[in-house]
């Protein structure tokens, strides 16, 4: 699954900026085109139960390629798109931020979990050992770059091919123009209060994740909203009433499913989905070097359980 939906919390308290913001078409003159009909896969209907897990949960490897199936050194862009960022109420931009640059060195034993996951072992493999290319934990921020494409306005309500194309736009900002360097990268385009990308929140998702083809290489990308428009406890199962929390669990939750399958869907999934899906109804506050910051569970073949530490 490459959707994550929002949880309806009985706290839904204070709907944040819902206001629409004025917008203009999205133009990407001078970039490189993106695939004409990217498209993101499997879409999760809201729901408030527990998953149950089983056997069937592991999670295995989909194809024995040894490029795009994991990122072995992720490197994160955030781009922050639309002139729309002027307004920021929840102060997500120097959240996630903040975020990213704690996610890495010996205090950040959450993403740790995914150094078991490789690439370059025979399809259907739950269990690298030491074979294969394995996902390498950070020893310094994984958020190598940050951008404020505020020009112009970003649509009201972006399709999925303007998402792809800001993804093809924002990795020539970054000069990342062949395949080589966005074998790791992600980019992940957040979308301003009041804007409303792929139907966001109507369409029943937090975020979502995906690939596109172009003449850069295929580039990984997530469509992150701007989650505390949800509410106050939207997109998390904590209810501490920060208005953060839903995008911490909501990207960490993205984030982790790009690094172990990078290009979908020829990662790591299981019975119930990639590492993310598995485990979004456990939530908890991980202290980081940078904060303490609402981080999702994910799945572990190692512990046979989702878990928030290795």
């Amino acid at each position: 699954m490459r959707i994550r939906p929002f949880s309806i919390s009985a706290r839904l308290l204070a709907v944040v900026g819902l206001a629409a913001l004025g917008a203009t078409s999205f133009t990407n003159a001078g970039a490189a085109s993106a695939a004409t009909t990217p498209g993101h896969y499997g879409v999760k209907p809201i729901h408030q139960g527990i998953r149950p897990l089983a056997s069937s949960n592991t999670l295995k490897v989909g194809s024995s390629a040894s490029q795009g199936v994991v990122s072995p050194t992720p490197k994160v862009y955030l781009v922050f798109w639309g002139s729309q960022w002027s307004a920021d109420p929840a102060g997500v931009a120097p959240d996630m931020q903040k975020m990213f640059k704690g996610l890495y060195g010996s205090q950040d034993t959450w993403g740790t979990i995914l150094s078991q996951y490789c690439e370059g072992v025979a399809k259907g493999t739950s269990d690298c050992g030491t074979k294969g290319t394995h996902i390498v934990h950070p020893t310094s921020t994984p958020l190598v770059g940050t951008w404020f494409d505020n020009a112009s306005a970003a649509p009201s309500s972006a399709t999925t091919s303007q998402l792809a194309a800001e993804a093809v736009k924002a990795a020539k900002h970054f000069g990342n123009t062949s395949q080589a360097p966005n074998l790791n990268a992600q980019y992940v385009i957040l979308s301003a209060t009041g804007t409303h990308p792929d139907g966001f929140p109507s369409s029943g998702f937090c975020a979502w994740h995906d690939y596109t083809a172009s003449s850069y290489g295929n580039l990984a990308y997530t469509n992150l909203p701007y989650v505390p428009d949800t509410g106050v406890d939207g997109c998390t199962t904590l209810t501490d009433g920060r208005a953060l929390s839903g995008i911490e669990s909501t990207e960490t939750h993205e984030y982790a499913e790009t690094v172990t399958d990078t290009w979908p869907s020829i990662g790591w999934n299981g019975g119930g989905g990639e590492i993310g899906d598995e485990c979004e109804n456990m939530d908890a506050f991980v202290q980081l070097s940078t904060g303490s910051f609402d981080l999702q569970g994910l799945w572990s073949n190692s512990a046979a359980k989702c878990v928030t530490h290795s």
